[in-house]
């Protein structure tokens, strides 16, 4: 049951209640619960608070013994972006995947089994989906994690996806609002620009918005990005214009509006963090997302004292902080009696499997050629953003070595030196498997591709990123996606030629 520390002013609680703070450790620290007690009504789960799914069950209870409506938020997009299977990849495609199938049904049904797995947790808030619409193949951020190019397509998965999230009482934060498919810039790093006209933004990037919020999306979630046709000065988290006039006024949206996370350079190498949170909740938003860096007591309190002192110097107005803290608290109520309604329909534990092999595209020059003996795998690993992580495993090595007993692995980056007459020493004859991810925005992976397929034609390429580039190898295996069950329904074809 809840209850607030005596002494606790409402003007303090109404300022922990907006925040979305992260912490260290597999168990709930002290200074979180005490806060819990104090009017804090959400934290942030991120991989390093995950080591099994019982774990994770045990922490939730830990935190909802303070705080029985907490609002438990995970960065769960499946996929690439995966938190609860960080150390071994997710069981479920990501969205690029689902949108090559172009199935809703099966959408839908990946995301319902998402969020039964998730609510089994004691999660339950997802700062999922992505509703970006891959523009801009060179993107650097985004990529796989949208559905695809066509905005159409974009549009009716991102509700297919929260529709089935939502029906197991989790609840979506769709993002990033408005739009970050169109930029070449990663906002963890700097402020991407979005030089778009009126037009394309309405027709293009916004449509999938006004679709998640038709589906009933409970949150979305703000970017970090300059759109200068909708507002020349700040970018849309810190933006008037985009959260309150466009997202409240015109699209009509009356659910919670998180930002995305604070402590990213876009902000807080810009703004400052206490300053960019004080401006965000100025704007609009109603939750600030802090703690995939910053996860100590002491973010929380300087986040909680600009906030105070923003009010109490008429910076930001008494009524848009306690506004915030309501629709934060309203969705926690929400979250907490939709927890007591079991999820619809059966447990569908093979869905991602499923859903990974069907969105598998292979592209033969000849008559299938199955792989029977074994093989040297060579990955291509590109820097991982930092929405993804680099202690996510990924790849086919270890799927194949299960099938092709004998099979072994290298891993190349751009750091090595003629990478492809390296992967032909090490293969020593052997049939080569060269694992790409997005080629298209790689050189160096397209001169080492371009010396493996001079010397041994049948060299197999598997691209587990975006399929830009023209395919090429025998065959060429496209899997939209670098979740575990990619790498295992590319590791079948392979093997079935």
């Amino acid at each position: 049951m809840t209850t607030f520390t005596t002494g606790t002013d409402t003007l303090t609680r109404d300022a922990l209640a907006v925040l979305q703070p992260g912490f260290t450790g597999t168990t709930a620290p002290d200074w979180v619960l005490r806060r819990l007690g104090e009017g804090l009504t959400s934290v942030g789960l991120f991989g390093r608070n995950v080591a099994t799914a019982e774990q994770v069950a045990a922490l939730t209870a830990q935190l909802r013994a303070e705080r029985d409506d907490l609002l438990v938020a995970i960065d769960e997009e499946s996929g690439d972006v995966t938190r609860l299977e960080v150390r071994t990849g997710s069981s479920f495609p990501g969205n690029h995947a689902l949108g090559a199938v172009d199935d809703t049904a099966l959408t839908r049904g990946v995301a319902r089994e998402l969020g039964r797995r998730l609510a089994e947790c004691g999660v339950t808030f997802d700062w999922a989906p992505s509703a970006d619409v891959n523009a801009n193949p060179d993107n650097p951020v985004i990529g796989v994690r949208s559905f695809g190019r066509d905005t159409d397509l974009v549009a009716r998965h991102t509700a297919a996806w929260v529709e089935g999230l939502q029906s197991t009482g989790v609840a979506a934060c769709t993002k990033h609002f408005p739009g970050h498919g169109d930029t070449s810039v990663d906002s963890h790093h700097a402020v991407p620009h979005i030089d778009l006209d009126t037009t394309t933004l309405y027709e293009r990037e916004l449509q999938p918005f006004r679709a998640a919020i038709a589906a009933g999306t409970r949150a979305v979630m703000s970017a970090h990005i300059k759109v200068p046709v909708l507002d020349p000065d700040r970018p849309a988290t810190l933006s008037r214009r985009i959260l309150t006039d466009l997202l409240r006024g015109e699209l009509g949206y009356q659910g919670l509006i998180v930002t995305d996370g604070m402590e990213m350079r876009a902000i807080s190498g810009t703004y400052g963090l206490e300053h960019g949170a004080v401006l965000a909740v100025a704007a609009g938003a109603d939750a600030i997302c802090v703690g995939g860096g910053l996860c100590d007591e002491d973010t929380v309190q300087s986040l909680q004292d600009a906030l105070v002192a923003a009010v109490r110097s008429g910076e930001l107005p008494e009524e848009r902080l306690a506004d915030a803290a309501a629709r934060v608290r309203a969705l926690a109520d929400w979250t907490a009696r939709a927890r007591r309604s079991p999820a619809p329909g059966a447990p569908e534990p093979e869905i991602g499997l499923t859903a990974a092999r069907r969105a598998v595209t292979v592209t033969r020059t000849g008559p299938p050629a199955p792989v029977t003996a074994p093989v040297y795998v060579a990955t291509f690993s590109p820097e991982a953003n930092i929405a993804v992580g680099d202690e996510t495993p990924w790849g086919v090595g270890a799927e194949l070595e299960r099938l092709l007993p004998g099979t072994t692995t290298g891993h190349f980056t751009d750091t090595d030196t003629d990478a492809g007459a390296r992967v032909l020493e090490a293969a020593a004859g052997r049939r080569v498997v060269a694992v790409v991810r997005d080629e298209h925005r790689h050189p160096w992976m397209r001169t080492a591709l371009d010396t493996l397929l001079a010397a041994a034609p049948d060299t197999v390429v598997v691209e587990m990123g975006v399929p830009q580039s023209a395919p090429r190898g025998t065959p060429h295996i496209a899997t939209h996606g670098a979740a575990r069950v990619c790498g295992v329904a590319a590791a079948e074809a392979i093997v079935a030629g």
